[in-house]
């Protein structure tokens, strides 16, 4: 953890605030690489994600754009009524679930309203390393389209819904067969992109992706379960509306969160028996066969043994 302080807020776009954070003796902050995150504590508990925007070979400051948003679970809110310049924040060292992928080819990168974030950072490492790329960005308007100094000197290809939208299919079809794809917005931006990119074919291999926010789920739909702890034989029932990990919470076995929906991967913990109902964003298809988000995930079967 680092206390950082914050040198500079900026209004960005219609309800887009950007933060700029340093250390107060203006010294070297950790390294992070294009697509990393870090985590901001609010105060109260309440840990958010966000992604740094700003180009990696900057060691002196970070910077995050945060939406202020009427859906929010407080974490921008936050932000954006109780955050001011001169004051210090705690912020954890910079993680990175949203890598560029190794290699010389092509990049293709979409990003849709604040889903552009990690892929300014993108941009200015492939442009660094002297990697083609693309850049598509989708807004509702130019008063919502944040960093659009910074998206102009990118080259990026600007698409707005009150102009000329994006053409997904027809980006998607010039494309070499060797190109990766970035996506990071709305999930139904997102979902656009990729189910786009499925039907010419594209492989799950050359497609990545970043979520913000899970769908919620309606608590009418969930049941009562049990979870079993394998060290100890504890077991604990998990009724409709609550978590696994609050339930453990309660019981004092804590797993570390941080999201709480499903697309950050901090509670990611092995499951040793049972069905799981995976609700997540983040897991891989292979890695759902033996593990599990408990902040957000259920079971289908009435039991779960987890290796905790």
């Amino acid at each position: 953890m680092m206390e950082l302080l914050i040198k500079a807020m900026r209004l960005e776009a219609r309800d887009i605030v950007s933060l700029e954070l340093v250390r107060e003796d203006g010294g070297v902050l950790p390294p992070f690489e294009a697509g990393a995150h870090i985590d901001l504590h609010l105060g109260d508990g309440l840990v958010r994600q966000y992604s740094l925007c700003n180009d990696a070979q900057e060691r002196h400051r970070y910077l995050i754009g945060v939406l202020r948003d009427a859906a929010s679970r407080g974490g921008s809110r936050a932000v954006h009524e109780r955050l001011r310049v001169g004051q210090r924040v705690t912020v954890g060292e910079p993680r990175n679930l949203f890598a560029l992928a190794p290699g010389l080819g092509r990049s293709l990168l979409f990003a849709g309203g604040i889903g552009v974030t990690p892929i300014l950072a993108m941009a200015y490492s492939l442009s660094h390393q002297g990697r083609a790329f693309a850049l598509h960005y989708s807004a509702r308007s130019v008063q919502h389209a944040a960093f659009l100094e910074r998206l102009e000197a990118l080259s990026a290809r600007c698409h707005f819904d009150d102009g000329e939208p994006l053409n997904v299919s027809e980006v998607l079809a010039a494309e070499p067969a060797d190109s990766q794809l970035y996506v990071c917005g709305p999930a139904g931006y997102i979902a656009h992109v990729l189910e786009s990119a499925r039907a010419l074919g594209w492989d799950e291999s050359r497609l990545h992706r970043e979520y913000f926010a899970a769908a919620p789920v309606a608590p009418a739909e969930e049941g009562t379960f049990e979870v079993r702890i394998q060290g100890t034989g504890q077991v604990f029932e998990v009724p409709a509306g609550r978590s696994i990990t609050q339930v453990l919470d309660d019981a004092g076995i804590v797993i570390p969160v941080s999201c709480e929906q499903g697309i950050c991967g901090t509670c990611v913990t092995r499951v040793v028996d049972g069905e799981v109902e995976h609700r997540d964003h983040f897991l891989t298809d292979e890695e759902r066969l033996d593990r599990m988000t408990p902040c957000c995930s259920r079971a289908r079967s009435g039991c779960l043994v987890l290796a905790l």
